[in-house]
């Protein structure tokens, strides 16, 4: 590659999308405005990332946010300053919760307006607040010549154990100054390295139980082979919903996400000890802290505030999850002298686990059976938003080939599905399926011309009761039946497919889904296939949202 003279002068602007290039950035997700124009024109100009249109802001950081989770690399959202960049932060509130290195460029007013609350145009109070609490870090570009080592500053912190969206803030007026060129740098990607003395407490634990146990979080996606090693030297295994398939779904030894069956707690009874791994140990996969973990609870984490958040633990190790089960390999022998009833226990649990939720399904079995064989034999990104059928068989049921290929809501709002199918999409490892629901799809559905416009490969699942169907059946649970507010008006998705050429097919049987799906999977760009729900009927057992907590100790 031939690199521009450093006697160069050239605009700021053209120098960041200089540098994201060199970092390795391939692709942005944004909005074109004023603001960020310097910069958007460069990238434009020069060619080396390819830019992506959204519709909206909370669009197009739900899709760099899926991006990111599916490249397992750098994410990169481009908004205006303001109301634009106001725009993003629910889907940011998202990458936060996920833990999604995301670097969102946003912008400012020109620098002496800034702060001074003199009403120019673009111009919102309190926006550094606003990006301070939806982001891991927070930069500020009020020089010029900080503008690039700002950019590489911010890559770094957001890939940066433990990962999280970082918001960089560059006033128009430096993206337009002139400087000259530098030679390029990179983004090094900084770990947590645990204390050796710390594995070894760790791992005398380890070699203590008779019994152990793995509970492995999204902080562990990035862990999969060092985990998957230890649980084939004798360890059991369950996940949280979003460190699903750290170890093999299929893994005999692997309960899944099937973390809170009764099944479950029974194997937490009699197990006698768990390290937990990169898990907040979130309240909807814990029955909000009631379920009864092993008597003796370890926990590791490369943030030092989490320990014993939600439970109460014996020993806590601050270190990222690869380089502490790598580092307790290397403490433990090959074959640990696990109870094998109790290993192969696991199985049995999870299939009883599974074929109760396959009762509860009813003709929805179906569709889950059709998603779960072609995500699972394809290796396709599997993303889901927030809908009952998620809530069901979705989160658990339906089998991902790899960690990195689940992107889910994992902060619980609708409506960002849409244009997450489409980064996961863009991320350059196969077709996308992406489940939606009716009444989120409308939060976002101008993102599906984006869609069409990128002929990005996804293939929408659109799951269709009209309206809120989970806000209905709590409403039936709990409000006697009065479903107010929940009966939305729904549109015709057939005549949004047709009106952007979009392959669009409608099942009113659920034994004809597997076929419709096999066509939109077919399909050259995104294409959707609409179940209809009222034709097909209920399921066998209703969804009202979440189990509720018992009260009482968590231990």
């Amino acid at each position: 590659m031939n690199h521009m003279p450093i006697t160069t002068e050239l605009p700021v602007g053209d120098l960041i999308a200089s540098a994201l290039a060199e970092i390795g950035v391939t692709t942005i997700f944004g909005v074109i405005s004023i603001h960020n124009m310097p910069i958007l024109d460069a990238i434009a100009r020069q060619g080396r990332i390819r830019f992506v249109p959204a519709r909206g802001e909370a669009g197009a950081m739900s899709m760099a946010d899926a991006f990111a989770r599916v490249t397992r690399g750098l994410g990169v959202c481009i908004t205006s300053t303001g109301t634009a960049a106001g725009n993003a932060a629910g889907s940011q509130v998202e990458a936060l919760t996920a833990g999604s290195p995301v670097l969102h460029i946003t912008t400012q007013i020109d620098r002496p307006f800034m702060d001074r609350d003199r009403a120019p145009i673009h111009d919102v109070p309190r926006q550094p607040d606003m990006l301070k609490a939806i982001s891991k870090a927070y930069i500020r570009v009020w020089e010029p010549h900080q503008a690039v080592d700002a950019v590489l500053a911010g890559a770094q912190a957001a890939l940066s154990a433990p990962t999280g969206p970082v918001s960089l803030e560059i006033p128009i007026d430096v993206q337009r100054v002139k400087l000259r060129t530098r030679p390029p740098a990179r983004a090094a990607v900084q770990r947590v390295v645990p204390d050796p003395a710390a594995l070894d407490t760790l791992a005398g634990m380890i070699l203590r139980a008779e019994r152990p146990m793995l509970w492995l979080g999204g902080g562990a996606r990035g862990a999969a082979e060092a985990a998957t090693a230890l649980v084939d030297r004798g360890v059991a295994a369950v996940t949280s919903t979003q460190g699903r398939a750290v170890v093999p779904e299929t893994h005999p030894r692997s309960l899944g996400a099937f973390n809170m069956t009764a099944e479950a707690q029974a194997l937490y009874e009699h197990a006698d000890f768990m390290l937990v791994i990169g898990s907040r140990l979130r309240g909807n996969e814990t029955r909000n802290n009631a379920m009864r973990l092993p008597r003796v609870l370890a926990q590791a984490d490369a943030e030092p505030t989490q320990a014993g958040r939600n439970y109460p633990v014996d020993f806590f190790l601050v270190g990222d999850a690869r380089l502490v089960l790598e580092g307790l390999l290397a403490r433990l022998p090959a074959k640990l002298a696990t109870d094998a009833t109790f290993l192969d226990s696991v199985a049995p649990a999870k299939a009883r686990g599974e074929a109760a939720l396959q009762r509860a399904l009813g003709p929805y079995r179906a569709v889950a059976d059709a998603l779960s064989s072609r995500t699972f034999s394809g290796a396709h990104p599997w993303v889901r938003d927030v809908t009952i059928s998620n809530s069901t068989f979705g989160n658990r049921y339906v089998k991902l080939a790899a960690p990195h290929l689940g992107v889910h809501a994992l902060g619980g709002g609708i409506g960002q599905g849409i244009a997450m199918g489409i980064g996961a999409a863009m991320a350059g490892a196969g077709r996308a399926i992406a489940l939606l629901g009716d009444g989120g799809a409308q939060l976002m559905i101008g993102e599906l011309f984006c869609a069409m416009e990128m002929a990005a490969d996804v293939t929408y699942v659109l799951m269709n009761d009209r309206g809120y169907g989970v806000i209905r059946n709590i409403q039936d649970a709990q409000y006697e039946g009065r479903h107010e507010y929940s009966n939305i008006l729904t549109p015709d998705f057939s005549m949004i497919c047709g009106s952007v050429g979009m392959p669009h097919a409608r099942v009113s049987r659920a034994e004809d889904f597997a076929a419709a799906l096999d066509a939109g999977m077919a399909a050259k760009g995104p294409a959707m296939v609409e179940v209809d729900m009222i034709a097909i009927g209920p399921f066998a057992e209703s969804f009202a949202g979440p189990p509720a907590g018992a009260a009482g100790s968590v231990r």
